[in-house]
């Protein structure tokens, strides 16, 4: 093979393995050391890239015709490597217009190492532009490096999506200090709202969507320091956005695991109605179910187990309150015969929605239920319990070393709720800086 099709293929496979990154950052079935084997392999890719010079600087800027968030993640990366200040800010313009392209160069930032973003971080942090005050927000936070003071500065921004990201930053960082700032924040009007002669009352999902994130992000962060019980906090947290039949999933869970059960069965319990009739609804409440962690809804989800249509979900929701992991335990069956998952090739098929549940284990009904008939004594009804055991910072280190993506993320909140003030484990890095980290917490 040439040398021109050997680069070719290093820029073809960075850019594509990015792109299944995004996706298995969010998977069921992903573990560390199997994150850690795809970001090796993205990381030789790159490293071809970067051997070749301006050659693979070159082949990567034509790429930019389309540009994709994998084109300019793996662009972002040879320009903050190789200190670049030209290229880098095209890609900042790019990022600054396209969504994609934010995307991509977000990656970027939490991929290179804290080293290749210095001087980048500051630069971005001193801009007058707020889009950029936000991407070198996220940064601080992907590398676990507090800002210190910029950070109380970021919380006051005049420009709310500054300030949405700043409190995001600031839970994830275990900014205590900010918590009274926090509450303020919560306690303000929208300032669209801000009217004397005004005689509604506000509720919590009052203002406009930048707003709502604002307040929604302030109220996130004092749940991370334990401050979640707080009935103002929970309501700013879970508040429904215009236009927008939910909260956002991420805040509702961490609601929900904050919370006590009896306040988390009842958000489980006030879908019932609908999910009779509603797939979504169904869905969202089989979530929920799993995030409470109460095993009295164990038999619920074996029964569900007998319908395809949502026994993969029941299984994901049963191994995240048992700990049993379905393939290792002998309880998963081959897939149903007939079984299309979407999305297919078939061009008359207008479908294209990827298949919510792909990846998830199809559960044996028969064996699951007699594994709970013979497991259900050593669990305690009552008791919370979060992929096997009651929620604790020495067990969710364990899952974070073992588990699966979507347990990983609870893991890493969990710390933070049971551990106020703990700096957030970013199960999005690189697996092996993830995997360092937990190293030397673990030395500490």
């Amino acid at each position: 093979m040439s040398i021109p099709l050997v680069l070719q293929q290093h820029v073809d496979d960075a850019v594509s393995l990015r792109q299944v990154r995004s996706v298995l950052l969010r998977s069921p079935h992903v573990q560390l050391h199997r994150l850690r084997r795809l970001d090796e392999r993205i990381a030789a890719h790159l490293d071809g890239v970067a051997v070749a010079g301006a050659d693979g600087v070159a082949m990567l800027q034509a790429a930019l015709a389309a540009p994709s968030a994998g084109v300019v993640f793996a662009l972002a990366v040879c320009a903050l490597q190789g200190r670049d200040a030209t290229l880098l800010q095209r890609i900042v313009q790019l990022a600054a217009t396209l969504p994609e392209a934010e995307r991509g160069f977000l990656s970027a930032l939490g991929w290179v190492s804290s080293e290749d973003l210095q001087g980048t971080v500051r630069a971005l942090l001193g801009s007058r532009v707020p889009v950029h005050r936000a991407w070198a927000l996220a940064a601080c936070a992907m590398h676990r490096v507090d800002p210190g003071a910029v950070l109380a500065q970021a919380v006051q921004d005049a420009d709310v999506t500054v300030r949405a990201r700043a409190w995001r930053v600031a839970g994830q960082l275990g900014r205590l200090d900010l918590a009274d700032a926090a509450r303020l924040a919560l306690s303000r009007p929208p300032a669209a709202m801000q009217d004397e002669h005004a005689t509604v009352v506000l509720s919590p999902g009052a203002g406009t969507p930048d707003e709502q994130a604002d307040r929604r992000a302030a109220a996130w962060a004092l749940t991370l320091w334990g401050m979640g019980h707080n009935d103002i906090v929970r309501q700013a947290l879970v508040a429904e956005s215009a236009g927008q039949p939910c909260a956002p999933q991420d805040a509702l869970r961490l609601a929900i695991m904050a919370a006590p059960m009896d306040w988390g069965r009842e958000q489980v319990r006030a879908l019932a109605a609908q999910a009779e009739t509603s797939a979504p609804v169904r869905r969202r409440m089989m979530r929920m179910a799993g995030w409470v962690g109460d095993v009295h809804v164990v038999p619920w989800l074996i029964h569900h187990m007998a319908d395809p249509l949502w026994a993969r979900l029941a299984g994901e929701a049963f191994s995240l309150i048992t700990g049993a992991d379905l393939a290792d335990c002998g309880l998963e069956c081959k897939p149903p015969e007939g079984l299309a998952p979407g999305p297919l090739d078939d061009p008359e098929d207008h479908d294209v929605a990827m298949d919510e549940d792909d990846s998830l284990p199809w559960p044996d009904q028969a064996k699951v239920q007699a594994w709970w008939q013979a497991q259900a004594g050593r669990f305690v009804v009552g008791q919370r319990y979060f992929v096997g055991e009651a929620p604790s910072a020495a067990h969710a280190v364990q899952v974070l070393k073992t588990a699966g993506q979507r347990q990983r993320i609870m893991a890493a909140e969990y710390r933070c709720l049971l551990q106020p003030g703990r700096v957030m484990l970013p199960v999005a890095a690189p697996a092996w800086r993830q995997s360092r980290w937990l190293a030397e917490e673990e030395a500490a």
